[in-house]
């Protein structure tokens, strides 16, 4: 909805008329369905294979972290079967109910990459930290930055609250750039820990590294889409007035 607002308001006092720049929210929201798409039709596919070793995903975690010093580390089990993460705030591995309780190569995949985190966590990887002091100005980015825009519009294209809102915006598109490699780099410590315990076996895996490259996918994907809808708001509002100016031509 807000995408179309920014449409009208983008075309206002020249009639509706096809917006070029508008190809680019689409190219991003086609890439998040492309890329919910796989992983979730990835991990449902490696959730449904027992491991050999007939590991659950909190089982896992556990090893993982006894074996790297963190025994301070909790492991809880959520109610939903999605939202696996960790808490660096309460040094917690959050894992979905499937993957907690499942013996599965996605539950283990999952468990290894958020323990992935906690080891980022306990020996400061600065990606982590970066993301982590940005979350406060990301957050407010993403609240203030559109409405900040479309209140600059409304009053006359005031350039200040339409820059403002830009920086804001931009604010939290850095948040998504900057949490690709922390990520990345979860799901490389997280093929490493698998190998070096032998918690799955050579083509299991291969499995868990499929399934972490689809949930890699997933934050290219909002990354790219964000990045174009920034690039699009710059097309638009970013011209100190120019663009309204040809508008009304």
């Amino acid at each position: 909805m807000m995408c179309l607002s920014l449409y009208s308001y983008a075309n206002y006092g020249t009639g509706y008329r096809f917006d070029a720049t508008y190809l680019l929210v689409l190219a991003g929201a086609a890439l998040c369905l492309l890329a919910s798409g796989y992983v979730k039709s990835t991990m449902a596919q490696y959730s449904k294979i027992r491991n050999r070793a007939n590991l659950t995903g909190a089982e896992a975690a556990r090893r993982i972290l006894d074996q790297n010093g963190l025994y301070n580390v909790q492991i809880e089990c959520l109610s939903a079967d999605s939202g696996d993460h960790y808490d660096p705030s309460s040094n917690t591995i959050r894992l979905s109910n499937s993957n907690f309780n499942n013996a599965s190569i996605t539950a283990v995949g999952v468990a290894a990459h958020e323990c992935g985190h906690a080891l980022q966590h306990a020996e400061g990887y600065a990606f982590l930290n970066f993301r982590s002091a940005l979350v406060p100005v990301a957050n407010l980015g993403s609240q203030l930055g559109l409405p900040m825009i479309l209140i600059g519009v409304f009053l006359s294209w005031n350039q200040v609250l339409i820059q403002i809102g830009i920086w804001a915006f931009a604010a939290a598109v850095l948040f998504q750039i900057i949490t690709l490699p922390v990520e990345f780099n979860a799901s490389m410590r997280a093929v490493e820990k698998i190998d070096a315990y032998g918690l799955l076996s050579m083509e299991e895996n291969r499995g868990a590294k499929k399934v972490l490259r689809a949930a890699a996918y997933t934050y290219v994907a909002a990354a790219a889409s964000s990045v174009l809808q920034l690039l699009r708001l710059i097309l638009l509002f970013g011209g100190n007035g120019s663009s309204r100016n040809s508008r009304r031509r």
